[in-house]
């Protein structure tokens, strides 16, 4: 079987970033994004979906975290679909829900080569409140688009209980990444490509 190991990189006037991707790894990460609540999020992803992942990134945080946000999902994101290579194999559907103390999340994730994100049930005002110093709810989303839209996935993102900022957005994280670890697995029953098309 071919490694499905991918590295990108990305440069712009706001950030740079340095990405690798191991989708058949044990969940190892090294993490440094000048983000910290980012930083746990990406460490929280590499750790539930079994993916080894390193990620340096550094950009305009002195005037907002979003750019060096938005550009490490996107990298992220192409680094997936490169990996996935032709999706010979793959179980292509993930389903998973995901508790963390009063809050619960349900992500669902099909390696479908068309981008599509439905993220529904945060709180009203969630997207205004700052994690970790820094970090807005609304990135939250931000993260879960760029991602889904680079790497060619229909994802699912449910909130079905919450009530901490940091509470909800881990648990987003840990049920997309839970989802995404039985939807790049490989199973010996699938031959080819799973879909009737022949390609994904």
């Amino acid at each position: 079987m071919t490694a499905r190991i991918a590295r990108c990189t990305r440069s712009t006037s706001e950030s740079t970033v340095e990405l690798e991707i191991n989708l058949d790894g044990t969940g190892q990460s090294t993490i440094s994004t000048s983000v910290p609540f980012f930083d746990h999020m990406l460490t929280a992803f590499a750790k539930h979906s079994l993916s080894d992942l390193t990620v340096k990134a550094t950009g305009d945080t002195h005037i907002d975290a979003h750019h060096t946000v938005e550009d490490t999902a996107i990298v992220l994101g192409q680094a997936i679909r490169e990996a996935l290579g032709d999706k010979s194999g793959i179980s292509r559907y993930g389903d998973a829900l995901v508790p963390l103390d009063e809050s619960l999340a349900q992500a669902v994730v099909d390696i479908s080569g068309r981008p599509f994100l439905v993220h529904e049930g945060e709180p009203e005002g969630f997207e205004f409140h700052l994690i970790g110093g820094h970090f807005t709810g609304s990135l939250v989303r931000h993260v879960f688009e760029a991602l889904s839209f680079h790497a060619g996935l229909t994802v699912h993102v449910r909130l079905l209980a919450g009530r901490d900022p940091h509470h909800i957005a881990e648990a987003e994280f840990k049920a997309f990444a839970r989802a995404f670890r039985q939807a790049k697995a490989l199973d010996p029953l699938v031959q080819g490509v799973p879909s009737t098309k022949g390609a994904l």
